[in-house]
């Protein structure tokens, strides 16, 4: 009975003190003593902002408040007056594959148009906004240059700075931090739409960061910009610390975990292993038929890869690449988000796929151009591949661009580095 009590005790006092949350005391998940409001939260708070204005709202299953409900019905509820919705890969409700072309139609809820902005240029965005009169983005961002909601973004800027319409980013975290900047800088001349502008593989900025680099930098035409900017988020932050809510930016991005993983395990699509679309783990699950799963396992864990570890895996994807086919690989266990590079383990994944298996192994062509090379910005990683160069030499060959890139990045940042 003792120890009964001097538990409890302390369980109270660590309540008090903000220790652990309310939630521990039955046993279910601690709810984080530091809380985020969104760019979307913030705006609510004052809604006048934007009374008066007929907005056209560009977001997707992504844009909720902490408390799980969809921007467009929040505005709607404060008196905003969305009249158009607009929607990028995926759609609006984040039904499509990778891809596929959302449709456009009315929301059988609200009775507004939901607009697909996926796979149009600025020009074919311009008639889209008609009727509006200013254009608000909230659509979650992985941190992953090859994503693509952020190009989204930069069309619909374009097109809004054509109309003269104001352009309002909700800002929202980086899920895998705004501290680390990794991997190659994309070279201009592999432009596309996983890869429209000079930033590296993982960026280590919010959206609204990016819109902010993009207007200043990139852009043909500056849009007239506002960053509605986040409350309490700090750069190191990881997102289970934010207390937000998750919820899955596109289908193959169930987790915090898959978007950890991605700048990496997503150039993974650049070949002809299957990135683990068609299971519940997708880009931590990785194989082909033709891997013996514990040979990639021994030779990946004997690399020593910093913040990671693999475990021989066999899994049948149910669409995409190897559909209804059992394949042979690994699964990506991370167990030191701080330490662990992605981009690192991503070439090093490749490259022992590619020494065990010579003769099985291939890159994706996409017509004539090698998917890697759009996903990577270059020829350089697959060329040094073929090579054989290793891996950390490669990566050493591009950590004087990235330098010149943290220097550009410094000026758009809104939340401060932790050491200022």
């Amino acid at each position: 009975m003792r120890w009964r009590h001097m538990w409890g005790v302390m369980l109270i006092a660590a309540m008090v003190f903000g220790v652990v949350g309310p939630s521990s005391v039955d046993g279910s998940r601690p709810i984080p003593k530091v809380k985020v409001k969104s760019g979307l939260d913030v705006l609510l708070e004052h809604p006048e902002q934007l009374k008066g204005k007929k907005v056209g709202l560009i977001t997707n299953p992504t844009g909720i408040t902490r408390d799980y409900r969809h921007g467009l019905d929040a505005m709607l509820a404060e008196g905003i007056d969305v009249v158009k919705v607009y929607g990028p890969e995926h759609g609006v409700r984040g039904t499509e594959q990778a891809g596929e072309i959302p449709g456009t139609y009315e929301d059988p809820r609200t009775g507004l148009p939901f607009i697909n902005l996926y796979g149009k240029k600025p020009a074919e965005m311009v008639p889209l906004f008609d009727g509006v009169d200013v254009l608000v983005f909230d659509i979650q961002d992985v941190g992953t240059r090859y994503y693509t909601y952020i190009y989204t973004m930069a069309y619909a800027m374009e097109a809004a700075a054509q109309v003269k319409k104001p352009f309002v980013v909700l800002d929202r975290p980086n899920p895998i931090g705004g501290t680390q900047v990794e991997g190659p800088v994309l070279q201009p001349e592999y432009s596309s739409f996983v890869g429209l502008y000079p930033i590296p593989q993982r960026h280590g900025m919010t959206v609204g960061e990016l819109a902010r680099l993009f207007n200043e930098e990139f852009l043909s035409q500056k849009a007239d910009l506002r960053v509605i900017p986040m409350n309490g988020w700090t750069r190191e932050k990881s997102y289970e610390d934010t207390g937000l809510p998750w919820v899955l930016p596109s289908p193959n991005m169930p987790t915090v975990d898959t978007a950890v993983v991605y700048p990496g395990t997503g150039m993974i699509e650049g070949t002809n292993l299957s990135e683990g679309r068609g299971t519940t783990r997708p880009f931590e699950l990785l194989g082909a038929p033709y891997i013996k799963g514990w040979e990639l396992a021994e030779a990946l864990n004997k690399k020593g890869l910093p913040g990671v570890s693999f475990r021989e895996a066999y899994f049948t994807p149910t669409f995409s690449k190897y559909q209804g086919k059992p394949v042979g690989g690994v699964q990506v266990y991370v167990e030191d988000r701080e330490s662990f590079q992605p981009v690192l383990t991503g070439m090093t994944i490749v490259q022992e796929v590619k020494k065990l298996y010579p003769e099985e192994f291939a890159w994706r062509k996409d017509g004539s151009t090698y998917w890697i090379d759009k996903l990577t910005g270059s020829d350089r990683i697959r060329k040094k591949i073929d090579e054989g160069v290793p891996a950390p030499e490669i990566e050493a060959g591009w950590q004087e661009e990235l330098k010149e890139f943290q220097q550009l990045r410094q000026q758009y940042l809104i939340y401060p580095p932790k050491n200022l």
